[in-house]
């Protein structure tokens, strides 16, 4: 590039000269045709075209010395003295090309008169260009154009002075005669200068307008260029939704921070020196908000929590968001944990409140880690570990903060490290289903079963339900394990119709799996696929997810049941619902909460509230399932009570397929409940 820029300067420069040399030299031999003398004047074409070789020299060293950064007293005295003798060369060049016998006689103080107005006029042509070099902008160009004009005026009148004077000195002896005569002159001569001068200055002119217009063009195109590229840097170290910085920007700003702690920290002053603080902030509930209700107001619910954390943050402090729902907050110049701990609180409860999202009311909360510089580890470790303590804030039910401790390191490794083993977890064949009876109260016999997850880690053993579901849940693997679920419960189905049992098998299906629109056709494919009826495969949802959002529940219901499918209100009494509004459900079955039957050999309120439950479950058309029975007592009551039936541990624990085959078939531990031996459900069961 600045190759092609000094060629387009050179070129520029040389055409200049030719310019600028041919309007001085055109202007010598029009003064020329002017000059009166009583013989006709011709001139050789060597010295002529010396001459004009001389013009267009000294317009080079003044376009030369005009291009240079700043005009010195040296370079001024220098610049001139080289253009007025270009000048008078280019004059008295001029004038020796008139071959003339006897020569011509020269006044010597006119002709030193001459080379000082050349002087002169060098000197102010330099002074003006190197004033003109000092206007710019729009706002200036009609005082640039006025002070060019009078400069070109000025100019042209201390040439022609030089010109004219020098003419002056010079006289003919009278009856000289011109012995060039069969050379260039005359009118032809006069032609000929007005004809190419015109031509070059025109020619000049009008590339000079072009060269201007292409240099404002490229000046324009150069900024909207820069503001690109200013637009570009922007979007690559900010988020594009919220306008907060992102990750790369906040991991310089933290290295920043950090340095300027090193720098100012002291040992001596180690204990009260100010902190660099980093906060991971991430938000509770927003998939199934974002899942419910759209993209657009998970978006418009991401852009106003941005908008309050900047509010809650202190002037200076950084907040970036590093991920969907993930947060960072750097805070430098803190003093002590405490003060990280309020701006926590603040952010805390200012996420908390409602949210307003296209006229919904929807709420969220957030869980914040701190981590503290020095105290928390190296800075390289700050961010982690800020994550691995917003990781405990979420263990512990979310809606709050928690500091770093050094466990929790560990702690988030080990949780990585199962994420990424539950991932693969299907395709490597870990799950496996096991089913709990749930027993008919008036017949003694097994009405249904409910399917059960289990994973069994290669390495770590059976890993607990409450442990990998929540983690499924958060990071997006509920999904292919509901699947999984729908697909092996229909298998099941499958393989028991082949040894002769009719079982109906009940599944939980997870909010996320709810909210899901090939919900229904995945189920259906999977009956399909194993050739089972679908009055065997039953539904279970717990009440708060039915509640969360009524319509799509109902959505997903209504198309369940139309494909035959049975469906379950499960932990009824623990969600905010009502038997009035659970109406709205196409549910076959309600399931009341264990913590209502472990109270009912103790409590007359337990029991009146089971037998008010069973009694309008009843009258709805609603069968009634208790969960969690786990004594004698408690079975007796909710048989008493007209519960349809029953499923806990007084009963039977989850098992796998084989052995709850066993088991129905009289191969129980001593000590559990007899039941008839037949399989066969009746279909009353079924209704």
């Amino acid at each position: 590039m600045r190759g092609q820029e000094r060629t387009a300067g050179l070129a520029w420069w040389g055409g200049g000269s030719v310019a600028l040399g041919s309007g001085i030299w055109s202007m010598h031999f029009v003064g020329m045709l002017a000059y009166s003398v009583p013989i006709d004047l011709r001139y050789t074409y060597g010295l002529t075209l010396l001459s004009w070789i001389a013009a267009v020299a000294v317009s080079g060293v003044a376009l030369f010395i005009a291009s240079r950064g700043r005009l010195t007293v040296r370079r001024l005295v220098a610049g001139s003295t080289a253009m007025a003798a270009g000048i008078c060369a280019m004059h008295y060049t001029g004038m020796a090309a008139i071959d003339v016998a006897p020569g011509i006689v020269w006044n010597v103080r006119l002709v030193a008169a001459s080379i000082g107005i050349a002087m002169l006029a060098s000197a102010g042509a330099l002074l003006v260009f190197f004033g003109l070099r000092t206007f710019s902008g729009n706002e200036r160009r009609l005082l640039m154009f006025g002070l060019r004009l009078a400069a070109a005026i000025a100019f042209g009148l201390a040439i022609s002075a030089m010109h004219y004077t020098g003419m002056a000195a010079a006289s003919f002896v009278e009856g000289s005669i011109c012995r060039s005569i069969d050379t260039v002159g005359g009118d032809g001569l006069g032609a000929l200068v007005v004809l190419s001068s015109g031509l070059i200055l025109g020619l000049t002119l009008f590339t000079s307008a072009l060269d201007r217009r292409l240099r404002d063009t490229s000046v324009r195109l150069a900024g909207s260029l820069m503001i690109a590229n200013e637009e570009l840097q922007r979007l690559a170290l900010h988020d594009a939704l919220t306008g907060l910085p992102n990750r790369a920007l906040f991991e310089d700003r933290m290295a920043h921070a950090v340095a300027r702690h090193r720098r100012e920290a002291t040992r001596a002053d180690e204990r009260h020196a100010e902190r660099l603080v980093v906060m991971f902030i991430d938000l509770d509930g927003f998939k199934p908000i974002n899942d419910s209700f759209g993209h657009a107001a998970g978006d418009q619910l991401l852009v106003e929590a941005a908008s309050r954390l900047r509010e809650g943050a202190r002037e200076g402090d950084t907040i970036a968001r590093i991920g969907g729902d993930e947060f960072v907050l750097l805070a430098e110049g803190v003093f002590s944990t405490d003060d990280a701990v309020r701006t926590a609180r603040r952010v805390v409860h200012a996420i908390g409140l409602p949210f307003n999202l296209g006229g919904r009311q929807v709420s969220v909360s957030c869980s914040v880690g701190i981590a503290v510089y020095p105290d928390h580890g190296p800075p390289e470790r700050l961010l982690a570990n800020a994550d691995a303590a917003m990781y405990a804030a979420k263990q512990g039910g979310g809606s709050r903060h928690v500091l770093y401790e050094a466990r929790m390191e560990s702690d988030a490794r080990d949780q990585v490290e199962l994420q990424a083993d539950l991932r693969s977890a299907v395709a490597r064949g870990e799950f496996e289903l096991h089913y709990q009876p749930k027993v008919n109260s008036q017949r003694r016999r097994i009405g249904s079963v409910e399917a059960l997850l289990r994973w069994h880690h290669p390495t770590r053993g059976s890993i607990p339900p409450n442990v990998f579901i929540p983690m499924a849940e958060r990071f997006g693997l509920i999904g292919a394990i509901g699947d999984w679920v729908v697909d092996e419960a229909c298998r099941q189905i499958a393989a028991w119709a082949d040894q002769g049992l009719r079982m109906r098998v009940a599944i939980n299906v997870s909010p996320h799996q709810l909210r899901q629109g090939n919900l229904v056709e995945r189920i259906e494919a999977a009956l399909a696929r194993h050739a089972v009826d679908p009055a065997q495969l039953m539904c279970e949802i717990t009440e708060s997810a039915a509640m969360e959002d009524v319509s799509e529940t109902q959505r997903a219901f209504d198309g369940l049941a139309r494909a035959g499918v049975f469906l379950s209100i499960d932990d009824f009494g623990t969600g905010y619902s009502s038997l009035s509004y659970l109406r709205q459900l196409p549910a076959r079955q309600l399931k009341i909460d264990r913590s209502f039957i472990q109270d009912l050999e103790t409590s007359g309120d337990a029991r009146a509230v089971v037998d008010a439950v069973i009694r309008l479950s009843h009258a709805l058309g609603l069968r009634v399932v208790a969960e969690g029975v786990e004594t004698a007592g408690q079975s007796e009551i909710l048989i008493d009570l007209a519960c349809d039936e029953l499923q806990g541990y007084f009963f039977a624990k989850p098992m796998s397929a084989d052995a709850l085959v066993g088991w129905a078939r009289g191969e129980r531990p001593r000590g559990t409940v007899d039941f008839s031996p037949s399989m066969l459900l009746d279909q009353t069961v079924f209704g």
